[in-house]
């Protein structure tokens, strides 16, 4: 990946919706030259997917996990990953294990994802944080 593939990247994360043309335009090379590069870091996995961000004016929160040292962190991702509140499922180090990012319609629901999360067997303890506001970086 060069300076041109960043500069490419870095107009999709703001809009992933944006016209090649517009980004050729805006980093001075050709749509052709944008559509290869963005078809190659999608063939090489650096783009994984092109996804919206939205403002829904539901709770969003992070809820970390720690998880049993004994317990398969993948088969517990991806199980997690299938929960319709969930935007991200994060592993990550320190004291907690894994970090999912949610969307849930409102506290009440944030809870009962809360409680879901704790009755899993490998699931030791979990902390959560609301998040107040974002921004795009």
């Amino acid at each position: 990946m060069d300076d041109l593939d960043r500069q490419i990247l870095d107009v999709l994360r703001r809009d992933a919706r944006t016209p090649y043309t517009e980004i050729a335009d805006r980093i001075g090379t050709s749509e052709g030259t944008v559509r290869n590069r963005v078809d190659q870091l999608v063939e090489d996995d650096v783009i994984e997917r092109f996804t919206i961000s939205t403002q829904t004016g539901n709770i969003k929160a992070m809820v970390e996990i720690g998880i049993d040292v004994n317990a398969k962190t993948g088969g517990l991702t991806d199980r997690l990953a299938d929960w319709d509140e969930v935007d991200f499922v994060w592993h990550v180090s320190g004291e907690e294990d894994i970090v999912l990012v949610i969307d849930a319609a409102d506290t009440s629901s944030l809870n009962d994802l809360i409680t879901q999360a704790r009755e899993l067997e490998e699931v030791e303890s979990t902390k959560t944080r609301l998040i107040l506001d974002e921004w795009l970086g």
